[in-house]
């Protein structure tokens, strides 16, 4: 079982909003999913990540692998 770390999409239409999933790759984009660790709004100014660090680590080391998109949110927010 190849797990990811990657976004699901939610909000409206024109009006994106993601949550930061744990999720197995063969799963849908916004289908199921093992674990929500957190989320992140890029309307507001500046964009607003919230994550659960631990969670993220512990995924890391069970061996997840985050999406690009995601690793550039962690390591923007510090938490890689």
């Amino acid at each position: 079982m190849a797990v990811k770390i990657r976004l699901r999409r939610m909000g409206a239409k024109k009006n994106p909003f993601y949550r930061i999933v744990v999720a197995d790759s063969r799963y849908p984009r916004d289908g199921r999913f093992i674990e929500e660790i957190g989320y992140y709004n890029p309307l507001t100014e500046p964009s607003e990540v919230k994550v659960d660090a631990e969670k993220v680590k512990e995924w890391i080391k069970n061996g997840a692998q985050p999406t690009d998109t995601v690793k550039s949110l962690f390591k923007k927010n510090g938490v890689l």
